[in-house]
């Protein structure tokens, strides 16, 4: 199976995310956007955003009127509220659920919002409404998972998750030199 292939499938590139949803903040703080604004907002240059705009435009996700303000379509406002749903999802899982740093938490989120499918950030919604649902079965949850990630021996062998080589020691990070330490 080509799942590597399934990349280049998205919708919309990171970049186009941010666009959009530069876009999207913009008028709903300022009432409009314009190039110039959505340039400031991403810390680039006008000829950038202009550039990156004509593929959203010929998708049919940005609309520009007469007096050159940007707009969503239905589609790009859809898009854009379904990808901002999934930041939040994704936020919520690494930082509340996982432990993940709350500042590193957003990072990944926003590198994995556009990708995340909208099945799977179903079953992230689903997952997180079950935590949610009985918040002192949630604690306990989360707790016993804790728990369980930090009794790893890092002994391959002994862990089924593992079988052969420890998974933990492969994204540990890379060690520094002692020199370095």
């Amino acid at each position: 199976m080509d799942t590597w292939k399934e990349y280049d499938q998205n919708v919309i590139s990171h970049s186009a995310a941010h666009h959009l949803m530069a876009i999207d903040d913009l008028i709903g703080k300022l009432g409009y956007a314009r190039v110039s604004d959505v340039a400031r907002r991403l810390g680039i240059t006008r000829g950038s955003v202009s550039i990156s705009l004509r593929p959203l435009k010929s998708g049919g996700l940005v609309e520009q009127d007469e007096n050159r303000h940007l707009r969503l379509s239905e589609h790009g406002r859809s898009l854009v509220a379904g990808i901002k749903t999934k930041r939040h999802l994704i936020q919520r899982l690494l930082a509340e659920v996982l432990g993940v740093a709350a500042e590193q938490a957003e990072i990944d989120a926003c590198k994995l919002e556009h990708l995340l499918s909208n099945p799977t950030a179903q079953r992230l919604v689903a997952f997180l409404r079950f935590l949610d649902s009985d918040p002192q079965r949630g604690r306990a949850f989360v707790e016993a998972w804790r728990a369980a990630d930090a009794a790893c021996t890092g002994e391959a062998a002994s862990c089924p998750t593992c079988e052969t080589d420890c998974l933990a020691a492969h994204v540990s990070g890379p060690t520094r030199p002692r020199s370095q330490r």
